[in-house]
């Protein structure tokens, strides 16, 4: 595999980041960040998706008896998220790196305009350069609520890999990959390097190759992998303890179990664009803003809207078309039609003035479209 990876989704579990312990070491994530620091520096953009909270917060409250129900689990988060997010900062702040914290739950995602924020604050982070740190939001997501958990963040980084259009999710445990059997207790396990059909045999094995810590497992990590792969992104699944191992994989080293992805991330986007949201409305665009559009892959600005039609909201996908009425392609509208109809024609510069409010200056960001 011997394509680049420029954007890196990079996800910690609990058990690599605890060592399998109740409490963070600290060499295994400076270990983790200086890796990442030197990837920042070669230009490579890199999003973390961090578990750890709930240990963390176990090492705070060291005296407090522990509890199993959920509120408790959320308590430890919620001190621990705090503490988990210093040890970050402390340990970037020696490269000079900013760093960045987003939590998010499923619901966050699921709905359109919960998508586009954080894709559009995802995406401008990683323009400035600052590395986020996503963690699944415990305090408000619980397990009663199965549907709305991410579980140990391993699918929360497949959505996030396919929001941020990653080229790779590297997922980092505790252990070297997916292995036929549970290495820890079957001396004949052996690796499995590549896997490119996630199938019942591969989802067997993956329950057999069960891991110790954490709540994910390897059963989520490949249903995390199979999201993943849909979507356009290449997964790896690696052994976070091995040295440089983030740089290794970024150099397309064969390590870990890679999983490569089904579709290109163009076909994905716009699968995804098409998939049951179809077309909430059309916004016709004069002749300067189509040009743009299609031969300067720009931003629709509302300078550019002549007018728009149907009923349709912030995050909805609508339909682009030039001044004779043909389909040029579709995007994702930070305005909804309402808006438009105040803010079309005019400049950027008069958004806030003229609506009481301000998306950004692009009715369409280039970010969220597709030219046909």
């Amino acid at each position: 595999m011997s394509m680049t990876h420029r954007r890196i989704v990079a996800k910690f579990g609990t058990s690599l980041l605890t060592s399998g312990t109740d409490h963070l070491d600290l060499q295994v994530m400076s270990s983790l960040v200086e890796q990442i620091a030197r990837l920042h520096s070669r230009g490579k953009e890199i999003v973390i998706i961090s578990s750890g909270a709930i240990a963390s917060g176990r090492q705070k409250l060291k005296k407090v008896p522990e509890r199993k129900n959920t509120p408790f689990r959320q308590v430890l988060a919620s001190v621990g998220q705090g503490h988990l997010m210093y040890t970050y900062e402390q340990l970037f702040g020696q490269y000079a790196i900013n760093v960045a914290q987003a939590l998010l739950t499923k619901r966050d995602l699921c709905d359109r305009s919960g998508y586009l924020n954080a894709r559009n604050t995802l995406l401008a982070l990683i323009e400035l350069g600052i590395i986020c740190i996503v963690n699944e939001n415990d305090v408000v997501a619980v397990d009663e609520i199965e549907e709305l958990r991410f579980g140990d963040n391993d699918n929360l980084s497949a959505m996030v890999a396919n929001l941020v259009d990653a080229d790779i999710l590297v997922m980092l445990t505790d252990i070297g990959g997916l292995y036929t059997a549970d290495p820890h207790c079957n001396s004949e396990a052996q690796l499995i390097r590549r896997v490119d059909k996630i199938d019942a045999e591969i989802r067997r094995m993956a329950c057999a190759a069960a891991g110790r810590q954490g709540t994910g497992g390897m059963a989520t990590k490949v249903e995390a992998a199979r999201l993943a792969t849909c979507s356009g992104v290449n997964v790896v699944i690696a052994d976070g303890r091995e040295p440089d191992i983030l740089v290794r994989i970024s150099q397309s080293e064969a390590i870990g179990t890679l999983f490569p992805a089904q579709v290109n991330k163009m076909e994905s986007r716009k699968r995804w664009m098409l998939s049951g949201l179809a077309s909430k409305g059309k916004v016709t665009v004069d002749k300067g803003a189509a040009s743009a559009l299609k031969e300067h892959n720009k931003s629709l600005l509302p300078a550019g809207v002549v007018k728009a039609e149907g009923k349709f909201q912030r995050g909805d996908i609508v339909d682009i078309l030039d001044d004779k009425g043909r389909q040029i392609g579709y995007g994702i509208a930070n305005y909804g039609s309402s808006d438009l109809a105040s803010i079309g024609g005019k400049h950027s510069d008069t958004i806030g003035g003229l609506l009481g409010y301000d998306y950004g200056d692009e009715v369409i960001h280039r970010n969220n479209m597709v030219i046909m």
